[in-house]
């Protein structure tokens, strides 16, 4: 399996890039999650990638995180999920929101979704609710913005704490989205009256 290709974006267009490596052009289907990431052509970068292969294609997928790939696996392990609809599910719903909505088993969230209704909605949830819990930020060098420092310690601090960790995360995002300047103390006190 290729892991991920790095080299010089030399074509970049919402669902697809071509990076330039060794003297070839690797075409790499995106989701339009993805698109913002990576910069700018001429740029050189590196893209995480999944190779799937039928018996007349092969097909190279790239995402710009650890965690859209992990969710696309597990998307592409359901029965009548194909890599086509996976990507179009990650193009309309942002991997946060995606594992939010199905642990929350948010259907109508999920059937916004290009080519989602409500049966595969239905087994996107059924299939994913335990598994989706495991999946947690990573990055790649200068492809994920990282959550600032005081988020990831309060998340820790929770967990630390006893706290689910996907509920901690949902209470601080909301926090600092609000407010983002506040210190550590602060965001941890207004997440204890939330949890």
């Amino acid at each position: 399996m290729i892991s991920y290709i790095k080299g010089i974006l030399a074509e970049k267009n919402p669902t697809s890039i071509v990076i330039e490596t060794g003297g070839i052009g690797y075409q790499i289907e995106i989701p339009l999650s993805s698109f913002d990431a990576m910069g700018e052509t001429g740029d050189e970068i590196v893209i995480l990638t999944y190779l799937h292969v039928r018996e007349d294609k092969m097909t190279l997928y790239g995402f710009a995180t650890e965690k859209e790939r992990k969710i696309f696996r597990l998307l592409i392990g359901i029965s009548g999920v194909g890599p086509k609809l996976a990507q179009g599910i990650l193009s309309g719903i942002s991997a946060n929101d995606l594992v939010e909505a199905i642990t929350d088993m948010n259907i109508p969230m999920l059937t916004s979704a290009p080519g989602v209704g409500r049966k595969t909605a239905e087994r996107i949830i059924l299939e994913l609710k335990d598994k989706v819990g495991s999946i947690y930020e990573t990055s790649v060098k200068g492809f994920e913005q990282k959550p600032s420092s005081v988020s990831r310690e309060a998340v820790l601090a929770l967990v630390s704490l006893g706290y689910n960790e996907n509920k901690a995360q949902k209470a601080v995002n909301s926090i600092v989205r609000e407010e983002p300047e506040l210190t550590l103390e602060d965001v941890l006190k207004k997440a204890l009256r939330n949890l």
